[in-house]
């Protein structure tokens, strides 16, 4: 490799796996160039390659969703890592699902193998980029009220920056402060494990009973000291009394199939996916009926077909009936309730009971999640139809991004040993008094003295408070694609302003673009095609 004077600068702001995903794709492009590309990455969380969703000092109760299996986070031809099992110590079976943690060792070593390679000219700078502007000279960055630069491209790879909270926490936050009641955020789930410790005999109410609930739970439960043992609870005396879980429709997500065999039963024949793959292509340009429509006769046959292989056989306009009622109004057409969803579902993963057209339907979107993105995010896809796809995409995560079934199955042990109650969970009205909360659903009700908030906020730009981000979008550098949607940006990553113009070389990836991507809360996207799509466009424009 050539060694000259690098002849472009490039900033990447933001170094967990969504950064790491981009300088590998940066390296796999720019090789055999006549210099390294200079970076200069500006990340002031320590775990670098990380970041704190895969922070390896954080509990090993938090886990991954996706099973060993399905891990297809592949290095880069140059790596010398291998892949995530065969860089562990002792990999563990195929339907395990390892902790966040772990993962997170693994993504330290990329990176700190693609620096030691040399391919790009990494430099770190663990301080707080506040804002950012472009001059004649390119684009300048102001970092502890100087400017660095100027830089030929800078990329955001800020993931969920803060926000202003919702009206119901902004009200929450205020109470704790005149009230006995304790507010607790789910992560870092080793505070939260720590603050726990002093709620042994009260009852706790957690806000959100999605994937974080579940670490939550074992913050509350495993990490105080007791234990599951062949599927009972055994107590420790240090939990909580009591713990609450709800949300909006008080149904937990559906667990992923127990194992490799179960799994494959969902598994699309290659000439549905062909079919599926020209269906996305068609409906993110196409207009919200006929995106609908496309995506919904791709799906139709391979969900018609394995519940027929699996003995639950429905009708295909059945089928397309309870995709017409997810299109608009998703989870409608279940009316389990909590206990039973719960039930249900355990009871589809062990394959004690034929699955539902909603869990086919999950699961084989699920698999077919590299296929969305690949037909959606190269597209230029129409601001209304955005929002329909990525509705559905978000709607259908209670099945798509379900927990492993070993949760589920401490959830019902949770229940069974009388911890964990689930009869308020459905929108219960909420309360503030002197003592905390009180939930009511009915003729029920129950006093909390916690609330831990387990709630992942939208990619709202209007109310990320971060100083970077917060004056990209007042200076109109930044733009949602529509209401209720993220950043405008191209193909390749480039914002599109407020002055619908392409702001050259300012680029951003991630779910601060929901709507111009889709489905970008998966660790998979990190390291995919919308990183080489970047990478291929910086060398581009720099000639």
């Amino acid at each position: 490799m050539e060694t000259g004077e690098p002849t472009a600068k490039i900033a990447v702001i933001g170094l967990g796996p969504r950064g790491l995903g981009a300088l590998e794709s940066l390296a796999a492009k720019s090789q055999g160039g006549a210099a390294p590309l200079a970076v200069d990455v500006f990340d002031a969380y320590p775990a670098c390659g990380a970041g704190p969703n895969f922070d390896p000092d954080e509990s090993p109760i938090c886990l991954l969703n996706i099973p060993m299996r399905d891990i297809a986070i592949r290095p880069p031809a140059f790596s010398r890592c291998g892949s995530f099992a065969d860089w562990l110590t002792d990999a563990p079976g195929p339907d395990t699902f390892p902790t966040r943690a772990d993962l997170g060792r693994y993504l330290e070593a990329r990176l700190a193998d693609l620096m030691d390679l040399g391919i790009l000219k990494v430099s770190r700078s663990t301080h707080h980029v506040a804002a950012l502007h472009r001059d004649s000279k390119g684009w300048m960055l102001q970092v502890d009220g100087q400017l660095r630069g100027p830089y030929a491209e800078v990329l955001l790879t800020v993931g969920q920056p803060e926000v202003t909270p919702d009206d119901q926490l902004a009200d929450w936050q205020d109470h704790t402060g005149q009230s006995a009641g304790a507010l607790a955020q789910a992560y870092p789930a080793k505070r939260l494990i720590a603050a726990a410790s002093d709620w042994a005999g009260k009852t706790v109410a957690i806000r959100g009973l999605a994937l974080s609930a579940f670490d939550v739970l074992r913050a509350l439960t495993t990490a105080q000291g007791g234990r599951f043992d062949q599927g009972r609870y055994v107590a420790s005396g240090q939990e909580p009394a009591r713990i609450l879980p709800f949300s909006l429709d008080g149904r937990p997500p559906y667990p992923k199939p127990g194992t490799e065999a179960l799994d494959a039963r969902f598994d699309p024949l290659p000439e549905e996916t062909a079919s599926f793959d020209g269906a996305i292509a068609k409906a993110a340009r196409a207009t919200p009926r006929q995106a609908q429509a496309h995506l919904t006769a791709a799906l139709v046959p391979v969900v018609s077909r394995i519940l027929r292989d699996c003995g639950a056989a429905e009708e295909r306009d059945v089928v397309s009936d309870w995709l017409d009622t997810e299109w608009t109004s998703p989870g409608e057409q279940e009316s389990e309730g909590p206990q039973e969803t719960l039930r249900l579902g355990i009871s589809i993963a062990c394959g004690s009971s034929a699955p539902t057209i909603g869990y086919t339907v999950g699961q084989v979107w699920r698999k077919w999640q590299d296929a969305l993105r690949t037909g959606f995010n190269a597209a230029r896809t129409p601001p209304d139809t955005a929002k329909v796809i990525v509705g559905f995409d978000e709607g259908l995560k209670r099945y798509s991004y379900g927990p492993p079934l070993s949760s589920s199955l401490e959830l019902a042990a949770l229940i069974d040993a009388g911890l964990v109650d689930l009869a308020l969970a459905a929108d219960p009205d909420i309360q503030m008094t002197e003592a905390g909360w009180t939930l009511e659903c009915g003729p029920r009700s129950e006093a909390a003295s916690v609330m831990v908030d387990a709630v992942l906020p939208s990619p709202d730009l209007s109310s990320v408070t971060q100083s970077l981000v917060a004056g990209l979008v007042a200076e109109g550098w930044l733009s949602p694609i529509a209401d209720g949607l993220a950043a405008d940006t191209v193909e390749d990553g480039q914002l599109i302003g407020t002055d619908g113009q392409i702001k050259p070389g300012l680029c951003l990836l991630g779910r601060l673009a929901l709507g111009s991507v889709v489905a970008a809360d998966s660790l998979h996207d990190c390291f995919g095609a919308s990183g080489d799509r970047w990478a291929e466009g910086v060398i581009a424009r720099l000639g």
